[in-house]
């Protein structure tokens, strides 16, 4: 499947968050954003605070949704009960915190499986909730946003870079014409469309995204036949970077100064984690981290170095992501290939929080002024 990018980068169409009554928001109102990916169900409940929210409930699990998909095309029948059940439990946090605003998506492994509107009406049947099937510039741009208060000030040049369980969507945005001062918030307010309205404040100019169809459970189904792994993941590196070659700022060989890369995935904050050292993941340490070229590939090293039996063992990787950190780590190491940086910024944020940004900014709920 060839990777999706705009035929210009035409403003989204914007949706609103679920609400069972068409009222403002009361004080206090909680928001709910749930993210349905290929690999993962992760939801957050929140309330807005000042220009951003504070979390009062959280939910992730690894549900393996597009398990087998790369093969028959389809969901499978024990993928979907497994999500099901995830679901059921998002279900009863919502009701129990009486959330009535919130956005519930799903992504790249209902976007390609052929059954996958039989799956959307089967939740809604089973738990009650309804899943919006988003398309690949929406996730994108929500990727975007949620990474805002990560961009510094001094940023001309930003790639934001989400790698997925299904794909990985790439935005590189010129900040060039925007005031220092206004640069995070010209990021935000990108959630209403990657081409700005006309308005009297300089806008952050999206340059080109692209969302290839190749994630971190995606890239390494299509090279489990490979049983070297060193072997294995150069393959994986090479054979991504060979889907950016319709990505415009792929062909710009030259060197950009206040360049800024954001990266958020499961992948970026594990390599994190294992650069600091940390036993025991720590959000507050990971989030907002600056990483330079060298140092990831070090870690990549180690990694590689260690085997998959030493992955498994490794209490920086965990159960859950040690099936999964070479192919994102073969994602990120062709990005640094392409653009190599002494500041790749580790984000320990995301879809739902850009889901939360939208709804709140939507609402006109959250204060103006630095993040």
């Amino acid at each position: 499947m060839a990777p999706q990018r705009p035929k210009g980068a035409g403003a989204l169409e914007q949706k609103t968050a679920l609400s069972p009554a068409p009222v403002p928001p009361r004080s206090g109102e909680l928001y709910a954003a749930l993210d349905l990916g290929t690999n993962s169900c992760r939801m957050l409940i929140a309330q807005p605070r000042g220009n951003g929210f504070h979390v009062v409930d959280s939910f992730s699990k690894s549900v393996q949704l597009g398990a087998g998909l790369e093969k028959t095309g389809r969901l499978s029948r024990g993928s979907m009960t497994r999500t099901i059940q995830a679901l059921r439990i998002c279900q009863q946090k919502l009701r129990r915190n009486k959330v009535r605003r919130m956005r519930l998506v799903a992504t790249e492994a209902c976007r390609r499986a052929l059954n996958a509107q039989e799956f959307i009406r089967r939740a809604h049947r089973e738990t009650g909730l309804t899943l919006d099937i988003i398309k690949p510039q929406e996730e994108a741009q929500l990727a975007v946003i949620s990474c805002a208060p990560l961009v510094g000030r001094s940023t001309e040049n930003l790639l934001v870079v989400d790698i997925g369980g299904g794909s990985t969507e790439l935005v590189w945005i010129d900040l060039k014409d925007v005031p220092k001062h206004d640069r995070p918030q010209s990021i935000m307010r990108l959630h209403s469309g990657f081409k700005q309205t006309l308005s009297d404040l300089p806008a952050a100019r999206v340059v080109d995204w692209i969302s290839v169809p190749l994630g971190v459970a995606t890239l390494r189904d299509q090279f489990n036949d490979v049983e070297d792994d060193a072997a294995r993941f150069a393959l994986m590196s090479w054979f991504f970077e060979e889907n950016l070659a319709d990505f415009t700022p792929y062909h710009d060989t030259q060197p950009h100064e206040k360049f800024q890369i954001v990266g958020t995935s499961g992948t970026v904050t594990t390599v994190a984690a294992s650069h600091l050292g940390l036993k025991r993941y720590d959000r507050t340490k990971v989030d907002g981290l600056h990483m330079t070229t060298e140092q990831i590939d070090r870690v990549i090293r180690s990694y590689l170095a260690l085997g998959p039996a030493g992955r498994r063992a490794d209490p920086r990787i965990g159960q859950d992501r040690q099936a999964l950190i070479m192919s994102g780590a073969a994602i990120l190491q062709a990005l640094m290939r392409c653009w190599p940086t002494d500041r790749l910024s580790v984000a320990d944020r995301g879809l739902r929080e850009g889901l939360l940004y939208a709804q709140m900014s939507a609402d006109g709920v959250l204060e103006d002024g630095d993040f």
